[in-house]
């Protein structure tokens, strides 16, 4: 799907999410199963309803983030702010967490969230994931919730990601990605049902992918599986402390 269709279909949720409706884009059965949406956190608390309609992810990456006190983090395709929101009650009043939204409305939805919920250390950026409007070395965590499979361009993606983050920073996102010899007509109808429009990574590609922009300490743990080879996974790397450039 391209990107401008993308922005089309996730400007359509958020607009949905604010008039009181359950943005869905994976099919109504996924959804009941438990498998996106709200139903991957433990407690909301205090998160405002319309960021909760809104949450689309396949996982909660907040909890597996390790976010620290005082910390920057990043969230790739932050949608209606809910991980933002999650991961400011982590780094506290001292850190700061950014969302980085293609959709105009996300964002808009994201901020009124923020504003709503009393949250002040965080900012919501509009534009690409493959092109993050960020300086190098300018946050310790880099999260993303079902976001990095919308993406055409998924090595620039995880490029950009290893680019902001300073060394030593930590890459934890949940996403969609294939195990196995799948048929591809199969493999299709799965993605498409699970919403996954772009087309999901192998496990070994995105093992490669990462390898490649320099992160070391890589991990894909599988959670639910959506049948035909397609499952959401927990993908965790660390950008070295030192490497060429970097002392």
């Amino acid at each position: 799907m391209a990107h401008d269709k993308v922005v089309e279909r996730y400007s359509g949720l958020a607009r949905a999410a604010l008039e009181g409706q359950i943005a869905l884009d994976c099919s109504a059965e996924e959804f009941d199963q438990g498998c996106f949406g709200a139903a991957g956190y433990d407690d909301t608390t205090g998160i405002p309803e319309s960021a909760v309609r809104a949450s689309l992810g396949c996982g909660n990456p907040v909890a597996v983030a390790e976010l620290r006190a005082g910390e920057t983090v990043l969230d790739l395709g932050s949608g209606g702010g809910i991980d933002v929101l999650l991961s400011a009650r982590r780094v506290g009043p001292y850190g700061r967490v950014y969302g980085l939204d293609a959709s105009p409305d996300m964002v808009r939805l994201a901020r009124a969230n923020a504003e709503q919920a009393g949250v002040a250390n965080v900012e919501f950026l509009h534009g690409a994931i493959e092109a993050v409007p960020l300086p190098d070395h300018a946050v310790d965590a880099v999260i993303s919730n079902c976001v990095i499979n919308l993406s055409d361009d998924k090595a620039a993606v995880i490029a950009e990601a290893f680019r902001v983050l300073r060394p030593g920073g930590r890459f934890g996102v949940s996403d969609v990605v294939t195990v196995g010899p799948v048929d591809p007509v199969r493999r299709e109808t799965a993605e498409q049902r699970v919403g996954c429009v772009a087309g999901s990574l192998t496990v070994a590609e995105y093992h490669d992918l990462l390898r490649r922009a320099g992160f070391v300490g890589l991990t894909i743990r599988l959670t639910a599986d959506h049948g035909d080879g397609v499952h959401s996974a927990i993908v965790q790397a660390t950008k070295p402390v030192t490497g060429p450039g970097r002392v």
